[in-house]
């Protein structure tokens, strides 16, 4: 199945009960059980899964070639789920350009949790290595990142990860999987944060993990039982929908993005563009390489600071 088709169909089936070909919005905390203990169908309690959450965590898991899609209540809660995997004594490296929020959580909430974390140029593959110990149990990867468009190589990282059994997760919130297939290229999770291009229209707060090993989503989907980070049905209805336009959407935020940076690029006043499409930013071979095409972010710095 192609993408364009998978973000309207793939992982997606009707409604059992009414042949709906849209999910319905299934409202409700709790679902009729037969006995103590044993649920009517697959469902309990809305906190452990919901059929709509369901639905979009299928969606999820098709469009980034994943086994495993997990819905939360925003792209943060889907990156403390992550951490919450890890002990004190355990290190993380992390890019040193990291989304704002992303590096608050790392920096400040967890300052005290016993995990050490490091923040390295992962252009830089010897410096990369030369931080992996024996405590390094997780490597993540924002690329692009926000907001100078960064890029990190998953491939060549991911063979690190997997010579020395190290997860690699990677943030796509600004490739979307439309441009950029991280599982594809060695990555163990997928962050995203379903707020921007997932949902697409500024209606609803989310968050996203993907994976492909089975047991791995079954740990991440204990934390996110166990914690409660979970997106409410109508919210996860809204992403589904986002997602069934997605192709278009980002295609267009490409084509609009490259005018904005042929202006920028000729404007006196403008000293710097930071979008990897220019064949002088520095990363251009490696979005070349990995992405489909550059997307529709973009920055810049004035002449005059």
């Amino acid at each position: 199945m192609k993408f364009n088709t998978k973000v309207i169909h793939g992982g997606q089936h009707h409604d059992p009960s009414t042949g709906a070909v849209m999910p319905p919005v299934y409202q409700t905390s709790t679902f009729v059980q037969t006995s103590p203990g044993k649920p009517l169908a697959d469902y309990e309690y809305s906190r452990a899964s919901n059929p709509t959450r369901t639905a979009l965590e299928d969606a999820l898991a098709s469009i980034e070639n994943g086994t495993r899609g997990l819905a939360f209540s925003s792209g943060l809660a889907a990156t403390d789920c992550v951490l919450r995997s890890f002990k004190a004594g355990d290190e993380i490296i992390a890019m040193d350009d990291l989304y704002g929020g992303t590096y608050r959580m790392f920096s400040r909430v967890y300052k005290d949790s016993g995990i050490k974390f490091h923040f390295v140029d992962m252009t830089n593959i010897e410096k990369l290595k030369s931080l992996i110990n024996e405590n390094t149990k997780l490597i993540w990867v924002e690329t692009p990142t926000n907001p100078l468009m960064k890029l990190a190589d998953i491939q060549e990282i991911a063979k690190i990860t997997q010579e020395k059994k190290i997860l690699l997760a990677v943030d796509n919130t600004f490739a979307t999987p439309y441009l950029q297939k991280p599982l594809d290229l060695g990555a163990d999770i997928v962050m995203h944060s379903a707020t921007k291009y997932l949902g697409g229209h500024s209606d609803v707060i989310a968050g996203a993990l993907i994976v492909k090993d089975e047991a791995l989503g079954e740990q991440l989907h204990f934390q996110q039982f166990a914690t409660g980070a979970t997106l409410g049905p109508m919210d996860s209805f809204l992403v589904l929908r986002g997602i069934k336009t997605l192709a278009l959407r980002v295609q267009r935020h490409c084509e609009n993005g490259e005018k904005v940076v042929e202006y920028l690029s000729n404007h006196p006043k403008i000293k710097t563009v930071y979008y990897p499409g220019l064949k002088n930013h520095p990363f251009h071979e490696i979005a070349k390489k990995q992405m489909k095409a550059f997307g529709g972010m973009v920055s810049f710095d004035f002449k005059s600071g």
